[in-house]
């Protein structure tokens, strides 16, 4: 395969789409190590406090799916434009807000520029990139979806210890029109023209009633076990949890039958058909379940069992960040040089040491063990998680790939939103019963709980191996057949 150049306005468009996409989520996760101080500026509760992330994340989940009718229907650059306008106007109400409802009209906006830009840089990497640079492209564009959610803990820290909380949206509005914006007017270009797509109105209310309800369905369950291993009430919380499970579900089965039927389906689901490619859509769903997740883990499990401050709990984080940084875009070419199976699988088994080391040493664990073995995940996480999604979509038509892209980036969300839920709750109930926060006995709980959840990664991880595998099985008899 020839060594095809890649094009400086490339590199700049990913870069302008890019930094939009990875503002975005990096305030995502900034937020939950804000909340103690919103809690009390605003006056709220914890369960009230959390909508700030989870209202961002349904927003997220739900504007996802439009990304394929966005990408038919208009022009790179207005989508960029409309991006870049999304998320200045969020921070500009965080920065003036200053009552809880304002704040999550502005997270609402914000993660509606976040849906559009996430999707928006997978597609151009995809449309624009030369064949033989695809791989090292997507793991570029892999460092916003990996890095930003887990630097979000250090940056929230280093923040609330030095500044006002409304101080990282300032410093955000001039990095997107000093930066993004001019670097994307001059960079981002159409390759393909446009199509006289319809928004099919029907399905875009079914799919995200279905995100909503899923999502709502994870974060009420896990309040509702939260209180009732604590003595509490959960029949409110289990009752809201029930009907957001059967309304997403139901939501969900609606959008797949009608999608089948309808001559413009808000998103192509024909290709799903292909094992191979579900197999890989299972994994890309269940890994970030544990990528994104681990974050929320790390930080709870510094701060209330080895009683670190705030700042350096983030700051644990950082080195698997930073290996995430340097490895995602290696894994990319190593994806490019020596295919799918060895980057892929390879990245994998590596990762999944670093959970299994946590969970042997969990009731022993200090900082520099805690960041050491999350830098091992971080290193064969970065590695490979990218190359899944580039792998399945070189596996579909062409024409599909922004409905492939679209469903995909919204798999991760959901993935990403079920890991805090389930992390959430599997510490909750580790912690009811066992005293103030501070205490032996609560640190102990919480070491506890810490031991259960990286078992629960592992078998997370495993799973998500084991579908890899298959995938891999199913191409390797289709290409002995040709």
């Amino acid at each position: 395969m020839p060594d095809e150049r890649i094009p400086g306005k490339l590199i700049g468009a990913i870069v302008a789409v890019g930094s939009l996409a990875f503002i975005g989520i990096l305030t995502e996760t900034v937020m939950t190590v804000l909340f103690p101080q919103l809690m009390r500026e605003f006056n709220v509760d914890t369960a009230t406090v959390q909508w700030i992330t989870t209202i961002y994340l349904l927003v997220v989940a739900a504007t996802m799916p439009l990304s394929s009718y966005l990408n038919r229907r208009f022009k790179h650059r207005t989508l960029f434009l409309a991006a870049v306008a999304l998320a200045v106007l969020g921070s500009l109400i965080m920065i003036v807000g200053h009552a809880f409802p304002v704040i999550l009209i502005a997270r609402v906006i914000q993660g509606m520029g976040s849906g559009v830009a996430t999707p928006l840089m997978i597609n151009i990497i995809l449309e624009q990139s030369p064949k033989s640079k695809v791989g090292r492209l997507m793991g570029v564009g892999s460092l916003v979806i990996t890095v930003a959610p887990a630097i979000g803990p250090t940056v929230g820290g280093a923040v609330s210890s030095i500044l006002p909380w409304r101080a990282i949206f300032v410093i955000v509005i001039p990095i997107i029109l000093l930066v993004s914006l001019p670097v994307g007017l001059k960079c981002v270009e159409q390759h393909r023209p446009t199509e006289e797509a319809r928004l099919n109105s029907l399905q875009f209310v079914s799919i995200v009633l279905a995100l909503c309800g899923l999502v709502m369905f994870l974060n009420q369950a896990g309040v509702a076990v939260s209180a009732a291993v604590s003595g509490g009430s959960a029949t409110v919380s289990a009752v809201f949890a029930g009907v957001s499970l059967i309304v997403g579900l139901g939501a969900l089965l609606f959008f797949g039958w009608s999608s089948k039927r309808s001559f413009s389906p808000l998103i192509r689901l024909g290709w799903l058909r292909d094992p191979m490619v579900l197999l890989h859509l299972i994994a890309y769903m269940l890994l970030p379940i544990v990528g994104i997740g681990f974050g929320y883990v790390i930080t709870n499990v510094a701060q209330l069992s080895l009683g670190t401050s705030a700042f350096l709990s983030g700051a644990l984080v950082l080195p698997g960040a930073l290996i995430g940084a340097f490895f995602a875009p290696v894994g990319g070419m190593l994806y490019d040089r020596f295919g799918p199976v060895r980057p892929i699988l390879g990245a994998f088994f590596a990762a999944i040491c670093g959970p299994i080391l946590l969970l042997v040493f969990s009731m022993r664990l200090t900082p520099v063990t805690l960041a050491g073995f999350y830098f091992i995940f971080g290193f064969g996480y970065s590695l490979g998680f990218s190359n899944i999604m580039t792998n399945a979509l070189r596996n579909i038509a062409p024409q599909f790939m922004p409905d492939g892209n679209a469903v995909f980036n919204t798999c991760l969300q959901f993935g990403g939103a079920a890991g805090t839920a389930l992390f959430s709750t599997i510490l909750s109930v580790a912690q009811a019963g066992a005293g103030e926060e501070g205490g032996a006995t609560f640190r102990h709980a919480t070491a506890v709980g810490g031991s259960w959840t990286f078992a629960t990664m592992i078998g997370i991880v495993a799973i998500a191996i084991c579908c890899l595998i298959a995938a891999f099985r199913i191409g390797a008899k289709r290409n002995s057949r040709l």
